[in-house]
């Protein structure tokens, strides 16, 4: 089982040609709600990759919340871990340009509740074959799920997302950081992808720098060293490529899969969203991905 100690927002999905610039109104073409949150994401990436999956977090007591709980369920997620509280849930208004391209806003309403794992949470990452951890949850939080991880030996996967500094009790922690080519800029202050790997490899014991359509670069403190390209697709909406990429590779290890061919299942999995609409509803299942690597 993976367990995702995460987030879970409503999107709200705004369709324009071309993004606002500071101080500028445009005229958008469509608008639409759909369930996303880092946290939920990856859980319903991992789901439809073909792993069984726990979800940790929360909701409101919302109509975006009671949405938010019947889409993790109708991907057969866990979901005793994931906890109702008082007030909104956590939302993100996201624009989406006719290149497939996006800008983000989250604002983390019942996210920001979570202030560590509760019991439940501890008991299901214990059992767990992965912890899939991000930043959408307060750092303390984050720190002690991966904590708890490291104590049952499990293996953290980090998406270090949004960038912010990252503590070293985390970074102790965590087996397998995945930053987009920007975040691991943001985090080493290196802007030189496979310079930003090395710096990377200082901090943890292994690290993938996803680089959008020139695929993903993975190092490991082993000497281990990959480039996987990416495939070639027209994209629709880049929205949650990331975390089908991250939650697909997380899948793939914990049946233990060689990180060569989990990164090619991964960077699949996100070929195939990018050529969707929404977050979690470009998700590819498992045989469109192994179809797709045939």
């Amino acid at each position: 089982m993976i367990s995702v100690f995460g987030s879970a927002n409503m999107d709200l999905v705004a369709y324009v040609s071309e993004a606002p610039k500071r101080g500028e109104t445009v005229t958008g073409h469509r608008f639409r709600t759909v369930p996303g949150g880092k946290g939920a994401n990856q859980a319903i990436a991992a789901a439809r990759a073909g792993a069984e999956v726990a979800f940790l977090g929360a909701v409101g007591d919302d109509g975006f919340g009671a949405e938010l709980r019947a889409t993790l369920s109708d991907a057969g997620i866990d979901l005793r871990g994931l906890r109702q509280v008082p007030g909104p849930s956590g939302i993100a208004h996201i624009v989406v340009d006719d290149d497939g391209g996006n800008s983000i806003i989250v604002v983390p309403g019942a996210n920001g509740t979570v202030t560590g794992p509760s019991g439940t949470d501890l008991a299901a990452i214990a059992r767990s074959r992965a912890l899939l951890l991000q930043l959408e949850l307060p750092m303390r939080a984050v720190v002690a799920a991966a904590q708890a991880a490291r104590v049952s030996a499990v293996p953290v996967f980090l998406t270090p997302a949004p960038a912010q500094p990252l503590p070293q009790e985390l970074l102790d922690a965590v087996t397998t950081i995945v930053p987009n080519e920007h975040e691991a800029a943001a985090i080493t202050g290196v802007s030189d992808p496979d310079g930003a790997l090395d710096a990377l490899l200082e901090m943890v014991e292994e690290a993938v720098i996803t680089l959008g359509s020139e695929g993903a670069l993975y190092g490991s403190r082993s000497g281990a060293r990959l480039r996987v390209p990416a495939v070639e697709v027209k994209a629709v909406d880049t929205t949650a490529a990331g975390d089908t990429f991250v939650g697909a590779l997380a899948a793939a290890r914990s049946e233990g899969s060689e990180m060569e061919r989990a990164l090619a299942f991964a960077s699949t999995a996100a070929a195939l969203s990018v050529q969707r609409e929404g977050a979690s509803t470009s998700m590819p299942n498992r045989r469109q991905i192994e179809d797709a690597l045939t």
